[in-house]
């Protein structure tokens, strides 16, 4: 299977526990923080919650954002709930994304929408969302409110543009980039920023680009999973995007490289509301056969590099061998 490997001096893909290890203690603590922010004497909420419990994902955000409070050693008692207000955020916009997209299932485990409705899953995301805002109004410092009330503004306006675009074979690479800055990288600039408020508030602008352009690399390399990657691994059926009519950068580097013959069976997958199999493992062998794939990996590394070199200018820690390491983590991950 493909992966994205870094080039020269990069840092190879370090396991995710390894990487949290400067942080584990307060890591640890979150969730727990989350669930105490979102709790409510409402049955409906208990039952979404218990289901949200077992969908939480890898904790990302709140690792990387512990870890930029870690810089100089000196984290400040924030950092717990800030990370669970990253996650709960970010939790917020799965529960949207999976609504607005009709999906089943999330990494094999239903939805918020399938398993209740898709009422439900809207004012259940809404719910996470105003729950965490509150408890950063509750916390009192304005800064970190507004990074993440921001991040969260940029998200859904990303949203609203996705949704606006109806010729799926129109959309380009411009505004791909868009899209990927406001969905993903907004959320992981702004918590490494907040995390840098929180314990090495002179390294915040460093912290909220190297989320930037860590979140950009993510999005490449999540979105390069969806065609080299199989149901085992990814925890969803290789090719969704395709399935669900969703142009990404591998599609939209292999477009102007493809023949007229390659082009009409892409026009003909996405004029099939259900396709097949068949259709999108054609579809996907002519991505490859075009340069989609290696295109996106360039491009992929590219931000993996900026990143790195933001790094180059914050003093050595194991806080920050552990960023360096996130981002080995993000190009060479499976899931």
């Amino acid at each position: 299977m493909s992966t994205l490997p870094l080039r020269g001096h990069m840092p190879v893909a370090s396991a995710l526990l390894d990487i949290q290890v400067p942080v584990r203690a307060r890591l640890d603590l979150v969730p727990e923080e989350m669930w105490r922010i979102v709790r409510a004497d409402a049955p409906i909420v208990e039952s979404i919650n218990a289901h949200l419990t077992g969908m939480k994902g890898k904790m990302f955000r709140p690792t990387v954002l512990l870890l930029a409070s870690s810089l100089e050693d000196t984290p400040d008692d924030r950092t717990v709930a800030m990370g669970a207000i990253a996650e709960l955020i970010h939790l917020a916009s799965v529960v949207h994304d999976d609504s607005v997209d009709h999906s089943p299932l999330r990494r094999g485990m239903p939805t918020i929408n399938a398993l209740f409705s898709h009422q439900v899953a809207v004012i259940a995301g809404d719910y996470l969302y105003s729950r965490a805002l509150a408890e950063l109004v509750l916390l009192g410092d304005l800064e970190p409110l507004r990074v993440f009330t921001g991040a969260s503004n940029a998200m859904t306006l990303g949203e609203l543009r996705q949704l606006a675009s109806y010729d799926a074979l129109s959309f380009t690479e411009a505004d791909y980039w868009l899209l990927v800055q406001a969905k993903t990288a907004s959320l992981l600039g702004a918590s490494c920023e907040v995390g840098a408020l929180c314990g090495a508030p002179r390294f915040r602008k460093e912290m909220a680009l190297f989320g930037n352009r860590l979140g950009m690399a993510f999005q490449v390399a999540d979105d390069l999973l969806d065609y080299t990657e199989t149901e085992s691994v990814t925890g969803k059926p290789s090719g969704n995007d395709l399935k669900e009519h969703k142009v990404t950068l591998p599609l939209i580097a292999a477009m102007p490289r493809m023949s007229r013959a390659q082009r009409a069976r892409v026009e003909a997958l996405f004029a099939e509301p259900l396709p097949s199999d068949v259709e999108i493992a054609d579809v996907v062998g002519i991505v490859h056969e075009c340069g989609g794939i290696d295109f996106a990996r360039r491009k992929g590394e590219e931000f993996a590099e900026e990143a790195e070199a933001v790094l180059t200018t914050v003093p050595g820690s194991e806080a920050r061998q552990s960023l360096s390491d996130a981002l080995g983590y993000v190009m060479d991950r499976r899931s």
